[in-house]
């Protein structure tokens, strides 16, 4: 176990480098940048552009600037943001709190919902409960993230149970911390409901073929035939088999919820770092996409880190492997 875990955080290392690098080349190559858009300015002298350039490094060759850039990134400082004019850092903390807090959230429905229900069809195959659930997950799958955020906001902006918007209401000064948190996770449901629709689909019928493919096999008929009772033959044989391959899977969701995050967080207005990846590119603030970008792909890498130990914790095979 020691070994396979440093050995998948060694991986890390070289899987930012080549991430930021790539990266940082096609950002850089691409035509027009921050300063060029400041020459639209009559009021902004071209030596003053000139400076600002100079004093972010930008004047020098662009393997030049990356290496700066890395040598920085390694002390984590990932420089100034050109719009914000504050450090990077600073941006990505704010933001990163509520993209975790929005994975976590969507994740942990979905697993709450998804696994107790795919037991059950599982279990009832055949069953109009499990044709149903099945539709409904077909249903899931076939929609983009960004189409139901759309639904999800008409509805809410119709009805008004939910604030759209922001992670908080604006509250008296003398508000407590538990009202606080109570609102905030008000904020927090409309979105997170939005990504928990859109993965419970396919987390449900990748438990449920688990299950069905285990429930089926040779040892639990045995089991059946030996008069092992129910309860153990679900939940201590085919349950818990079940859920090994699951576990990989959580740790490849963490980079999906945080790739389909994006648009769901720009269309309900929740402040993570989908809606500041865009306006970073969009307004061409260097630093920021970078540090955006790292800090993005060090979570997808972690996550999967996470499904691998996980995995390798409740599947002897792969221990001994």
């Amino acid at each position: 176990m020691k070994k396979l875990i440093l050995k998948r955080v060694l991986q890390i290392i070289p899987l930012l480098i080549g991430m930021s690098f790539v990266s940082f080349i096609i950002i850089q190559s691409s035509p027009g940048d921050y300063f060029a858009q400041m020459k639209m300015n009559p009021e902004i002298s071209p030596s003053t552009i000139e400076q600002m350039r100079t004093s972010f490094g930008l004047d020098k060759p662009i393997m030049i600037q990356y290496l700066m850039w890395l040598k920085n990134m390694c002390k984590l400082d990932f420089g100034i943001s050109f719009a914000y004019h504050i450090p990077v850092k600073t941006l990505i903390k704010f933001r990163i709190k509520n993209t975790l807090c929005l994975a976590v959230f969507s994740i942990f429905l979905s697993w709450l919902i998804a696994i107790p229900i795919a037991v059950i069809a599982g279990y009832k195959e055949g069953s109009w409960f499990d044709k149903f659930f099945s539709l409904l997950a077909y249903i899931s799958i076939s929609l983009p993230s960004f189409f139901v955020a759309l639904l999800f906001v008409y509805f809410i902006s119709k009805t008004a149970v939910l604030p759209l918007g922001g992670t908080r209401s604006i509250f008296d000064i003398n508000a407590g911390s538990f009202e606080i948190f109570k609102d905030y996770l008000k904020h927090l449901l409309v979105p997170g409901i939005v990504l928990c629709f859109v993965n419970i689909g396919g987390l449900f019928r990748l438990m449920k073929n688990n299950f069905v493919e285990i429930f089926n096999t040779p040892y639990i008929l045995a089991a059946w035939a030996r008069g092992v009772p129910a309860r153990s033959i679900i939940f201590k044989h085919t349950l818990r088999n079940a859920l090994n391959p699951m576990f990989t899977i959580l740790g490849m969701e963490i980079g999906s919820i945080l790739n389909g995050a994006a648009l769901t967080e720009i269309i309900c207005g929740w402040p993570g770092m989908g809606s500041l990846i865009l306006e970073a590119v969009l307004s061409h603030d260097l630093y920021l996409v970078m540090g955006s970008l790292i800090i993005s792909g060090f979570l997808l890498i972690v996550g999967n880190l996470i499904g691998d130990i996980l995995l390798a914790f409740f599947d002897p095979r792969i221990r001994i492997s």
